[in-house]
């Protein structure tokens, strides 16, 4: 039985087109996978630790072996434990519409909560950086309002796709599938047959996934 975290970085709900394929995929894969466990992380709602000066105090404390003070210690623990669950899961899926060329910014707050050393990377001056999560597996649905597609090399100013991927290969996490909504300000009859493709893509994806 595995443990897949679904995680929602857009505010919109019905009117979100990653959410909807997103949600597209969820039914779909639990029809396909009914013993496996589906957990949400809607980051509009979700109370979030700040990941603050004491909070990066902390991480260098954890990185060059020192006590942590009091206040260090309950920053260190919040953060951890918001890790913790995102580390525990076995699959990942992120809905995530791309707002000035990146990721929303409760997004970015929730990378830097849970990428933590000691729990998902290390670094020693032997080996520099080396992941901690191994076998595991992501799907990123993405929308965007221009034309920025998922086919390597990416476009310039696309700081929504590089960025996600280099952050899960950061982490241990390089098995990805990717399905793009773009460009959706558009002619309705192009983002039809869009919408429609990854519809297709999202049904498949989620027997195999």
């Amino acid at each position: 039985m595995a443990r897949l975290l679904y995680i929602e970085a857009s505010p919109l709900k019905k009117r979100s087109h990653t959410i909807e394929f997103a949600r597209a995929f969820l039914a779909a894969y639990g029809d396909a996978n009914p013993n496996d466990t589906l957990e949400t992380v809607d980051l509009w709602q979700e109370a979030l630790p700040p990941f603050d000066g004491a909070t990066i105090e902390a991480k260098f404390a954890v990185l060059r072996k020192n006590e942590f003070t009091p206040t260090q210690a309950a920053k260190w623990a919040a953060v951890r434990d918001v890790s913790r669950r995102f580390n525990a899961a076995d699959k990942y899926v992120f809905s995530v519409p791309m707002w000035n060329f990146g990721v929303p910014y409760p997004l970015k707050h929730y990378i830097d909560v849970i990428t933590l050393a000691g729990e998902n990377w290390t670094w020693t001056p032997q080996d520099g950086y080396r992941s901690l999560l191994a076998g595991k597996k992501a799907l990123l649905i993405y929308s965007s309002a221009g034309a920025y597609p998922v086919a390597q090399p990416p476009d310039p100013v696309d700081f929504q796709k590089p960025y996600l991927r280099h952050w899960l290969s950061f982490i241990g996490v390089h098995e990805l599938e990717e399905i793009n909504i773009a460009p959706t300000l558009s002619d309705p009859a192009l983002v039809s047959r869009i919408k429609d493709d990854a519809s297709a893509q999202a049904t498949a994806l989620a027997r195999s996934f």
